[in-house]
C-alpha cells in the first residue's frame, strides 16, 4: 500500500531529480512525433512515461521493465508476453510485476495503464517500440 514503509510516498520533484539524473546517463532515441515508424534503442535504455489512455507496443524481441504503478498485457491474439524473471507467459490482461524483464517474442502486444492506475508509469525499453495516445498518435520522442 502506498505510504508504507515498503512503499513510501515521494515528491514529484524527488521523481523528477531521479529520472534527469537516470537521463543522463541513458541516452534516449527514437522516431519523430507523428510519424509512425517504431522507435528504437538498439541496446540502449529508454525511458518511456506512459499515462492514463496511452499504449506502449512492443516490436518484436523488444524488452521492458515496469519501474513503478500498476499496468497490463495486452496482445493482438491469446498469446502473451515472457515475464523472463518468473519464467512464465503473461496472457492479455494480466497485472505486470513491477521490475521483471518482460521479453516480447511479436509485434502486436505491449502493456497499457490498469484501470485504477491514475498517475504516470515509467517504463524502460529496450528495441522497437511504438508509444501511442488515447486516439492512436503516435508520441514517440
Amino acid at each position: 500500500a502506498p505510504g508504507t514503509a515498503n512503499d513510501p510516498i515521494v515528491t514529484k520533484s524527488y521523481v523528477d531529480e531521479a529520472i534527469k539524473s537516470l537521463t543522463g546517463q541513458l541516452p534516449s532515441t527514437g522516431s519523430n512525433p507523428g510519424t509512425s515508424a517504431p522507435a528504437t534503442s538498439g541496446s540502449r535504455l529508454t525511458i518511456v512515461e506512459l499515462n492514463p489512455g496511452q499504449v506502449l507496443a512492443a516490436g518484436e524481441g523488444t524488452e521492458f521493465i515496469v519501474r513503478n504503478g500498476k499496468t497490463v498485457a495486452f496482445s493482438s491474439t491469446v498469446d502473451g508476453i515472457s515475464d523472463l524473471t518468473d519464467g512464465v507467459d503473461l496472457k492479455p490482461g494480466a497485472v505486470i510485476p513491477l521490475n521483471h524483464l518482460l521479453l516480447f517474442p511479436r509485434e502486436g502486444r505491449g502493456i497499457q495503464l490498469h484501470q485504477d492506475q491514475t498517475g504516470t508509469v515509467y517504463v524502460l525499453v529496450r528495441g522497437a517500440y511504438s508509444h501511442l495516445d488515447k486516439d492512436g498518435t503516435v508520441l514517440n520522442k
